[in-house]
């Protein structure tokens, strides 16, 4: 059976940076949300666009199809999954549960498995693409999971995203993202010198970037976080602390597979640097900054 906006409430379980504008979507495509976050005052917005406040993750559970998470870290995913008023002790045979945070392969399995006792389906469903991503609808998102709940889900991640891959089994999605936040690692250290060199050198990093962002050197980092460095804009569209916690999972699901991974061992280290200066609630082209005192020195 493929959900749509015509059989399916949804329940969004996070409505931060991130999640406020992938619910917001499927608001705007029609259909019934009903929302939780720890703080209310961050889901206001999409309170004052038709979304239903429930008190509890539970609550939520209780009244819908398909529930999405999207919070911080591994143990608020477990908090809000297994907790007393939590999702699985609450939610209806037949829900779907996607977890859409950043999490551990093993609590993905975990989560499967449990839900698969109830007869729920539970997919795990990372994104990547920052906030510029969730406001434009064009995430990409990483499944693991069962192909039949994967199906029958599509219609709701086509909502939020464009690029959505089934990537294998229950803990592949969260798997996939750690290829990801991998690159991203070592490729924010490359876009970070390359802008610190242009400056040093005397060149317009602005004019830099347009001869570069195109070429060889072309990543994402590079188009969307580059212009933010130059222009001294270190608000958030990915926390410096939640990219902290996804390299440690990174490191440790790679430590566990006998894989040495040096250069994101080296951007832990300067993330690390940078969390201790009081900036871990920065965004993660805050990086730049290290560089900035050097070249100011």
């Amino acid at each position: 059976m493929v959900l749509n906006k015509e059989n399916t409430v949804i329940g969004f379980v996070g409505t931060g940076v991130m999640g406020k504008s992938m619910a917001g979507h499927l608001l705007e495509a029609g259909y019934k949300v009903l929302v939780y976050n720890r703080t209310q005052s961050r889901a206001e917005e999409l309170l004052q666009m038709g979304a239903v406040w429930k008190e509890t993750p539970g609550e939520v559970a209780r009244e819908s199809r398909v529930i999405i998470t999207m919070v911080g870290y591994p143990k608020d995913v477990e908090g809000v999954y297994f907790g007393g008023k939590g999702i699985i002790p609450s939610a209806q045979t037949g829900s779907y549960l996607i977890d859409m945070t950043t999490s551990t392969p093993s609590l993905a399995k975990r989560i499967y498995e449990e839900a698969t006792v109830k007869d729920m389906f539970a997919l795990d469903a990372p994104v990547s693409g920052g906030d510029v991503g969730a406001k434009e609808a064009r995430l990409a998102i990483m499944v693991g999971g069962d192909p039949a709940a994967f199906a029958a889900v599509m219609p709701i991640f086509k909502v939020m995203g464009k690029n959505i891959v089934l990537q294998g089994p229950a803990g592949a999605g969260q798997h996939t993202k750690m290829c990801n936040q991998i690159a991203i690692a070592s490729g924010m250290i490359g876009v970070c010198e390359a802008m610190a060199y242009a400056q040093k050198a005397g060149l317009d990093p602005s004019t830099v970037l347009q001869s570069i962002e195109t070429g060889a050197a072309a990543s994402w980092s590079l188009s969307n976080l580059a212009p933010r460095m130059i222009a001294g804009n270190f608000d958030p569209g990915f926390y410096i602390k939640h990219f902290i916690k996804d390299m440690i999972i990174a490191l440790d699901s790679a430590k566990e597979m006998g894989l040495i991974t040096p250069g994101l061992e080296l951007a832990k280290s300067l993330y690390d640097k940078l969390a201790a200066q009081g900036e871990e609630n920065r965004g993660t082209q805050a990086l730049f900054k290290l560089y900035l005192e050097e070249t100011l020195r």
